[in-house]
């Protein structure tokens, strides 16, 4: 079940953070976050306080989460969007992660359709995310759902400096 998240969700959604920490410290990912930078236990309770936090549960646990808005990242402005769209149409999917104990279990295609379903109930046809360039996993997942790469953008993200950050897109 994906739903909203609550405050008392803010701990479960940390703890897959730091998991996922550790996995990319032990060399087993690569997602291109830091430790104590991005993102943190107070970027999960940011997001659940604006309330565009979403969790996946399954038997009482949290398993996965995301941010799902209409903020696009400031360095968008620097994609060559294949379509172009007024910010009031584009909905963006933002860190979205999967308990390492349950990856490839679903839990990414289910937030994804999630995600796409949302964006549609609240009148945006026109889709967007990044992931760092050195994510292949994340990029081979999201070509699976029928996401394209517009390019990569240079910056520093979420205070990690010299990311390679991969825009992407889709238009349902």
């Amino acid at each position: 079940m994906i739903r909203k998240a609550t405050e008392k969700d803010i701990k479960a959604i940390a703890k897959i953070y730091e998991d996922i920490h550790t996995e990319e410290e032990k060399g087993a990912l690569c997602i291109g976050w830091q430790r104590g930078v991005y993102p943190t236990e107070q970027t999960a309770a940011d997001s659940v306080a604006k309330g565009d936090m979403f969790v996946c549960e399954r038997d009482g646990l949290v398993i996965g989460a995301a941010k799902i808005n209409k903020d696009q990242v400031d360095v968008y402005a620097y994609g060559d969007w294949e379509f172009p769209a007024d910010d009031e149409k584009v909905m963006v999917l933002h860190t979205l992660v999967v308990s390492p104990a349950v990856q490839t279990s679903g839990i990414g295609k289910e937030f994804v359709k999630f995600y796409e379903e949302y964006a549609l109930a609240e009148g945006c046809p026109y889709l967007r995310m990044d992931t760092n360039e050195c994510n292949k996993r994340a990029r081979a997942f999201y070509e699976k759902t029928g996401y394209k790469e517009i390019g990569i953008v240079p910056c520093v993200f979420n205070g990690i400096d010299g990311v390679n950050l991969v825009l992407l897109e889709k238009k349902l």
